[in-house]
C-alpha cells in the first residue's frame, strides 16, 4: 500500500509503498476514500524540512539546548549520530480523512465493517485508528463535505473555550481553512462575525458566507473598524486562526475587544502579550488544543477510556460528531473550500501548490478505487537472492521486532556490523520497519509478527518492542526453537518469569541444539568494564560498588510508567544496573533493599537499591530523577583491597591506590552494544553456551521484582 511522508532532511514530500499496517485492540483498519492537506500545519511541516540546519535550530530552540546537554554529557560524535537517526526518519503527512472500515480490532464496539468514517488518519491508503478518533459519517453528507471534518474541530474547539453568547460578536483573525470553518459555525450560533485576512479573495470567500471581511493589507485600521462595526462597544471576543511568527493578531485582538473580552489562540503566532492591554480591560487569554479534550492523553488516544460525558460533554470524538451533524443540516458549508484536487500518485504536484506561490485553500487528495495490497509483508528480491546463499541453520538469520528509535539506532547498527545476516524487520505499522529495511538491507519488511516467528528461515529473534510484550514473544519464540535476544527487561511479574523459566527448560530438553535466550545487558560487554575486570584480578576480598545514575524526569503519561505496558523505570532501566553489579561481583545476590521516592503516576522514579552478595561484596545503585541533563548519566566506584577505579559514563576510566592499576580512556562513550551482540552471534555459530548464564538472567528478575514488590 501506498501512504505519504515527508523527508525532514529536505523537506521533499515522498510517496512509498509500505505493508500494510496491523491493528492493535482498540482499533480499525480503513481504506481510504479521501484526505484533506491541512494548509497551516503542513505547509510548516514542508518548510522545516526545507529548512537549512541553522533554520531547523532557530525554529526549535529547546531541542537546541537538549542537543547542547546531550554533547556536554555524551560527547560530540554520540550525538551527531542520535540527532541525523532522527531527523533522517520519514515524518507521515497528514490527519483528516474519509474512508471505509475494513477491519475491526478486538474491543471495537459502536463500529463495523463497510462503515463510512471521518477520522484524522493521514495520506495513506490504508491506515489503523483508534476507535475514539473516528466518527459515522451520515448518509446524506458526500465525502468531499465530510473530509473537513477534523480541520473544523480544531475551530470548534476554540469556540467552545470562547464559550460565545447568542448576538455577541467576534472577530475570526485569518481566513484560511480553519479560520472560514470556524466563522461559519461562530454564525451558525447566532453570532456577528467580523473577519482579517491579508488576502482579497480570501476575504471574498468570507463575504459569500454572510462574513463583514476586512483585507488588512489595505490602509484601514483594525481596531477602528472593529469599534465602528460593534457601535464603539468593541468585540465580545476573537478567535484566531493566523500562522504568522508575529504576536500582532493577538494584540490587534486585545486592543478591538471590550472590557473583559475573550481571545483564543488556534493557530500558530508568537506570543508575546502587551501587559497594559491585557491589564486595563481584563481580557482573557486561552491557547486552544486542536480538535477538544482526549488530545494527546494516550488513556483516551490509545486505549479508548472516553470521558463521563455528565463531566466532559465534549471530546475530540463527539466535537468530530458535532462537525458532522452541522454538515449535514447545511450550518456548515464547505463545496467552495476546495481550490484543488489530486489524485495519491500526484502528491508532489499537490504539495508544490502548497509551498509555491499559486493560491490555495482546501486541497483535496483523492485515491483510486482500485485493488490494494494488504499484504503485511513486502520483500526486495534483489536483498532476498543477495542473502539467499547464506540460509544455512548454523547461521543466525534474524528478524527483529520491534523498529523503534533504540533499535534503529543501537542495536541492527551493531548487529550489522557484528556480522548478522539480517532477515526480516517487523513493527505494527509500516513506516519505520520500511525506512530502515531499506537503510540496514532486510530482505523482507513486515507488520505481521506471528508470521516472523512462524519463518523457518529465521531462526532468531531480536524482541525491541514495550515492555508488556516481552514474555508472550518470547514464549512463542522459544516454542518455535528461536533463539532469542530481548531488550530488557525480560517480563513484568513473577507469572511471567515462571512461564518463560518452563518454556526455557522444556526447549533444552526437546531440542538437539539448545537455543540461546539473552537480555540485551549491554553495560558487561563494554571494553571499559572488561578493563575494571582485568584490573580486579589482582585484588582481594570483597568489593563494595557505587553506582549513580542521572536519570532525568520522564512524563507522567510516559508508556514506561503504565503499570501493564512498561511496568515502571525500576523494571525497565534499573536491571541494567543490578545485572552490572552481579557480573562484576561474580557472586549471587543474597539480598536486596529498595527505597524509593518522587513518585510520578504509578511509580517512583527515584531509587537507592541496596544489594548483598554470597561473598560479602555490597553495592549501592542510586537511581536519581531530579539532576539534570548537562551533567554526565552514569557514574561506577569500585573499592576494593584498598584501590578504587571509578568509570565515568563509559568514557574512561581512572585508578586510585595502586601503581598497577591502569586507567583507560576512550574516544567515543561505548557501552558494550557491539560486543554484546557479537557475543551473541557467536554462540549461536558457535554452539556455545549463553553469553549471559540463562540462570543469572532468571537471578536479575526474580530480585528486581521482590525490588518492585518492597516500594508498590
Amino acid at each position: 500500500m501506498k501512504q505519504v511522508f515527508q523527508d525532514l532532511k529536505n523537506g521533499e514530500s515522498l510517496i512509498k509503498n509500505i505493508p500494510a499496517p496491523s491493528i492493535n485492540k482498540n482499533q480499525v483498519l480503513v481504506k481510504s476514500i479521501c484526505s484533506l492537506i491541512s494548509s497551516g500545519t503542513e505547509n510548516m511541516l514542508v518548510r522545516f524540512g526545507k529548512a537549512n540546519p541553522l533554520g531547523k535550530a532557530m525554529q526549535q530552540p529547546e531541542k537546541v539546548k537538549d542537543v547542547i546537554n546531550k554533547i556536554s554529557s555524551d560527547g560530540i560524535l554520540e550525538t551527531i549520530d542520535a540527532v541525523k537517526n532522527k531527523i533522517e526518519q520519514p515524518l507521515p503527512l497528514g490527519y483528516s480523512n474519509v474512508g471505509v472500515i475494513i477491519k475491526v480490532g478486538e474491543g471495537v464496539k459502536n463500529f463495523k465493517v463497510g462503515d463510512r468514517i471521518a477520522s484524522n488518519g493521514p495520506h495513506a491508503e490504508i491506515f489503523a485508528v483508534n476507535q475514539n478518533l473516528c466518527a459515522l459519517i451520515p448518509v446524506n453528507v458526500s465525502n468531499e463535505s465530510a473530509v473537513f471534518t477534523v480541520i473544523a474541530s480544531i475551530g470548534l474547539q476554540g469556540i467552545r473555550l470562547a464559550n460565545p453568547s447568542f448576538g455577541e460578536t467576534f472577530l475570526v483573525s485569518g481566513l484560511g481553512l480553519i479560520g472560514l470553518l470556524t466563522a461559519q459555525l461562530l454564525l451558525s450560533q447566532g453570532c456577528k462575525v467580523l473577519g482579517v485576512d491579508p488576502d482579497e479573495e480570501r476575504c471574498l470567500l468570507a463575504r459569500s458566507y454572510g462574513i463583514n471581511a476586512l483585507n488588512i493589507s489595505e490602509s484601514v485600521d483594525q481596531v477602528s473598524w472593529c469599534f465602528n462595526e460593534t457601535g464603539n462597544i468593541g468585540i465580545d471576543g476573537a478567535i484566531i486562526t493566523a500562522a504568522t511568527n508575529s504576536s500582532e493578531p493577538i494584540n490587534l485582538s486585545a486592543k478591538s475587544c471590550r472590557k473583559r473580552g475573550r481571545i483564543i489562540l488556534v493557530g500558530s503566532t508568537a506570543i508575546n502579550l502587551k501587559r497594559d492591554i491585557f491589564y486595563e480591560k481584563e481580557i482573557t487569554f486561552q491557547v486552544s488544543c486542536s480538535y477538544g479534550p482526549g488530545r494527546y492523553d494516550k488513556s483516551y488516544e490509545e486505549k479508548s477510556n472516553d470521558y463521563p460525558i455528565g463531566f466532559v460533554r465534549w471530546t475530540e470524538q463527539r466535537n468530530f460528531q458535532a462537525i458532522l451533524y452541522s454538515i449535514e443540516k447545511k450550518y456548515l458549508q464547505t463545496r467552495k473550500l476546495i481550490s484543488h484536487r489530486f489524485k495519491l500518485n500526484d502528491i508532489k504536484g499537490a504539495y508544490e501548490v502548497l509551498t509555491g506561490e499559486e493560491k490555495n485553500l482546501g486541497i483535496l487528495i483523492e485515491y483510486e478505487n482500485e485493488f490494494i495490497d494488504l499484504s503485511q509483508k513486502v520483500i526486495d528480491e534483489d536483498i532476498y537472492k543477495k542473502n539467499e546463499i547464506k540460509l544455512l541453520k548454523e547461521n543466525p538469520f534474524i528478524g527483529f521486532i520491534g523498529s523503534g528509535n533504540y533499535a534503529s539506532r543501537i542495536l541492527i547498527p551493531a548487529f550489522k556490523k557484528a556480522g548478522a545476516n539480517l532477515h526480516t524487520l517487523v513493527s505494527k505499522n509500516g513506516i519505520t520497519p520500511s525506512y530502515f529495511g531499506k537503510k540496514f538491507n532486510f530482505p523482507i519488511v513486515s507488520t505481521d509478527v506471528e508470521s516472523l516467528i512462524n519463518d523457518k528461515e529465521c531462526n532468531t529473534v531480536v524482541i525491541t518492542t514495550r515492555h508488556d510484550s516481552h514474555a508472550n514473544l518470547i514464549i512463542k519464540s522459544l516454542q518455535k526453537g528461536k533463539n532469542i535476544f530481548v531488550e530488557k527487561p525480560l517480563c513484568l511479574n513473577f507469572d511471567e518469569l515462571e512461564s518463560i523459566k518452563y518454556e526455557f527448560n522444556k526447549s533444552n530438553n526437546k531440542l538437539s541444539k539448545k537455543p540461546i535466550l539473552m537480555v540485551g545487558f549491554n553495560r558487561r560487554f563494554s571494553p571499559l568494564i572488561d578493563h575494571i575486570k582485568s584490573n580486579m584480578r589482582s585484588l582481594n576480598g570483597p568489593k563494595s560498588f557505587v553506582y549513580t545514575i542521572n536519570a532525568g524526569l520522564v512524563p507522567e503519561d510516559h508508556w514506561i510508567q503504565d503499570k501493564y505496558e512498561g511496568g515502571g523505570r525500576l523494571l525497565g532501566e534499573v536491571c541494567h544496573f543490578l545485572d552490572l553489579l552481579r557480573y562484576l561481583a561474580e557472586s549471587p545476590i543474597k539480598d536486596i533493599k529498595c527505597f524509593a521516592s518522587n513518585f510520578v503516576g504509578s511509580y517512583s522514579q527515584t531509587f537507592f537499591l541496596q544489594v548483598k552478595f554470597n561473598d560479602d561484596s555490597i553495592g549501592s545503585i542510586n537511581y536519581i530523577s531530579t539532576g539534570n541533563k548537562a551533567y554526565p548519566k552514569e557514574h561506577l566506584e569500585v573499592y576494593c583491597d584498598s584501590t578504587i577505579q571509578r568509570i565515568d559514563n563509559f568514557k574512561k576510566v581512572k585508578t586510585w591506590g595502586s601503581k598497577y592499576l591502569k586507567g583507560k580512556k576512550l574516544i567515543k562513550q561505548d557501552k558494550g552494544q557491539l560486543n554484546c551482540a557479537s557475543k551473541f552471534l557467536d554462540a549461536i555459530r558457535n554452539n556455545y553456551e549463553n553469553p549471559i548464564p540463562v540462570e543469572e538472567l532468571f537471578e536479575i528478575q526474580y530480585w528486581l521484582l521482590k525490588a518492585q514488590k518492597q516500594i508498590s
